[in-house]
């Protein structure tokens, strides 16, 4: 018979054992030393070779058509396609590490590409807006002292901004929303925040009150800013039966006091710029009849001339340009932006596609309910997260981008309107967008996304998908590893073009969206007094139905998109 101190020193000397490798294990794989300033680099490599197989970065041409994609390479890895990869690496989990060339190859690309990163992203921001501080010339931007029934006196009123949701919580922290901390390591510890996608105007009129070039003799600005929370004021009306009257009041009042400024005659408003956080279609009422939806800010006479900008804008008038949505990041330096770039370029993708949505059963064209259906089928290369019920997941931004940061191509259908704050999520996400029509983002933000939309998204048309023609699986499916990694690259390097910095500071080096954008309003107004210098006639030359085209191609020609924009394909708009 055994000893009993010997049988209770042996229980604990297994006890020991099994706790010292249940914390080994916690430290290994499941600590993110990502955080650890000076480990990074050490920890990278380790974490990868262990991880899934990454395409290489041997980048070649695709034809721009996926059904057609053959890759020019030889070498055999380049030939297979991105479900291989997911399924080998799922096939082959006790595979000796040491013996993987393949797998740790693409980890030191990857780390290239870290490094190469930094000194690019500094030069992209210095080319997007961000000039030397004491060279103000031509940046000059003056900003109207509203009465605060026009802006302030709407944010005191949030609770009445929507039907469904307490907005109050949401205009907290300058309009960024409560803190989100960084639960389970899905975020970094600083900079995360629960934004609404309709806080914009809060987000960008705080960001302007930190403006470098801020002038208050509107005879040197180059432009006027109007810090009008347009979207609101309207916010308030949409839903609960509001007549007309009640839903242009204040608009109507805005106009009225804008034509009594001596800004406003310089130009008849035409240097004037405005942020209107909703889509456009909230403001362009063009029938008076109580049955038609929003109020008629931008068809009002004053507002045809101010440049109006907007989170999605209309392809058949000149007068609005879309504007990143808000996003649930808002750095506050440099080091966070590209810390997190770096996140997510390690990021372990295991998913070939994601939709996180609700169907649109009430709209006649809607293909969202194809979409799902072929998302369950394919199974466990799709992702589904459902907006329904109670316990609505898509309003939690952990369980979005956690769907998103495993996913190669996150899959963005036009739902009540063309656009989506989803597309901006997963660029965030560092997740390949998918678009099933050119009007979900190559038409609207010029601005901010590159005019070759090949180099960072896929274009599915949504009659093929609506007509059964195309299964999105396999078209995902054939496109090469190595195009793969070439296109999240320039999603990753997207980042910082699509996301408004933390308006209680200012990012040193990057240009964010909300540069962009002022450096967009500048060359506007510098192009509309280039036009009344030389006599020409400032409105819109050409007929705005085909605006879309002539913003995007130069020429209002016959165009393989011209289905798209019929605008019997669009109910309301």
């Amino acid at each position: 018979m055994d000893n009993p101190i010997s049988t209770r020193c042996r229980s604990h000397f297994w006890l020991v054992v099994f706790t010292l490798f249940v914390f080994w294990y916690i430290l290994l794989y499941v600590y993110d030393w990502s955080s650890v300033p000076g480990l990074t680099r050490n920890v990278d490599t380790k974490s990868h070779a262990n991880s899934s197989a990454l395409p290489n970065s041997n980048f070649v041409h695709v034809p721009s058509n996926p059904n057609s994609v053959t890759s020019t390479k030889q070498d055999s890895n380049a030939s297979r396609n991105v479900t291989d990869v997911i399924m080998e690496e799922e096939e082959k989990p006790t595979k000796n590490i040491s013996s993987q060339k393949d797998w740790i190859e693409p980890v030191d690309q990857i780390q290239a590409l870290e490094k190469e990163s930094e000194p690019l992203l500094r030069r992209n921001g210095a080319e997007n807006g961000n000039e030397p501080k004491e060279s103000c010339a031509g940046r000059y931007i003056y900003v109207h002292d509203l009465p605060t029934q026009f802006n302030d006196d709407l944010v005191k009123q949030c609770k009445s901004l929507s039907r469904w949701s307490d907005m109050c919580q949401y205009m907290i922290n300058m309009g960024l929303g409560p803190d989100l901390g960084n639960p389970q390591r899905v975020f970094l510890p600083t900079g995360w925040f629960s934004t609404n996608q309709f806080s914009l105007e809060l987000i960008f009129h705080n960001r302007m009150k930190q403006y470098e070039c801020l002038t208050n003799d509107s005879s040197k600005a180059s432009a006027v800013f109007v810090p009008y929370y347009a979207g609101l004021d309207i916010a308030r009306y949409l839903w609960g039966g509001f007549n007309m009257s009640t839903r242009d009041k204040t608009s109507l009042d805005m106009a009225r006091w804008l034509r009594e400024k001596p800004e406003w005659k310089a130009m008849r408003g035409r240097d004037h710029f405005l942020v209107a956080g909703r889509i456009t279609w909230d403001f362009r009422r063009v029938i008076d009849e109580e049955s038609v939806w929003g109020n008629k800010l931008m068809v009002l006479p004053e507002f045809k001339n101010v440049t109006m900008l907007t989170i999605e804008s209309s392809p058949w008038n000149s007068n609005d340009f879309a504007i990143p949505y808000p996003t649930y990041f808002h750095p506050s330096n440099d080091n966070e932006v590209i810390q997190w770039q770096n996140k997510v370029r390690r990021q372990r993708r295991r998913i070939l596609f994601s939709f996180a949505g609700a169907p649109r059963p009430n709209i006649e064209d809607s293909i969202r309910g194809e979409i799902m259906d072929q998302c369950i089928s394919a199974q466990r290369r799709c992702k589904l997260l459902e907006c329904k019920n109670d316990k609505n997941k898509c309003e939690k931004p952990l369980y979005v981008m956690k769907v998103f940061q495993s996913s190669i191509f996150c899959l963005q259908p036009s739902g009540d309107s063309f656009t989506r704050r989803s597309t901006f999520d997963s660029i965030l996400a560092g997740c390949i967008p998918v678009f099933f029509s050119p009007g979900s983002a190559y038409v609207q933000y010029l601005w901010h996304l590159p005019r070759d939309f090949n180099k960072y998204s896929v274009l599915i048309p949504e009659d093929d998908v609506k007509e059964k023609k195309v299964n999105i699986e396999k078209v995902l499916n054939q496109i090469p590893k190595s195009k793969v990694l070439a296109m999240r690259e320039e999603v990753i390097r997207l980042i910082p073009k699509v996301i408004y910095a933390d308006p209680r500071s200012i990012l040193e080096k990057l240009a964010d969206a909300f540069d962009i954008t002022v450096k967009g309003v500048l060359e506007r107004m510098e192009m509309l007094r280039r036009g009344i210098r030389e006599g020409k006639n400032s409105s819109f030359d050409i007929d705005e139905e085909y605006s879309w085209k002539y913003n995007l191609f130069g020429t209002v020609d016959k165009h393989d998109w011209d289905h798209f924009f019929l605008r019997t394909d669009r109910g309301r708009y």
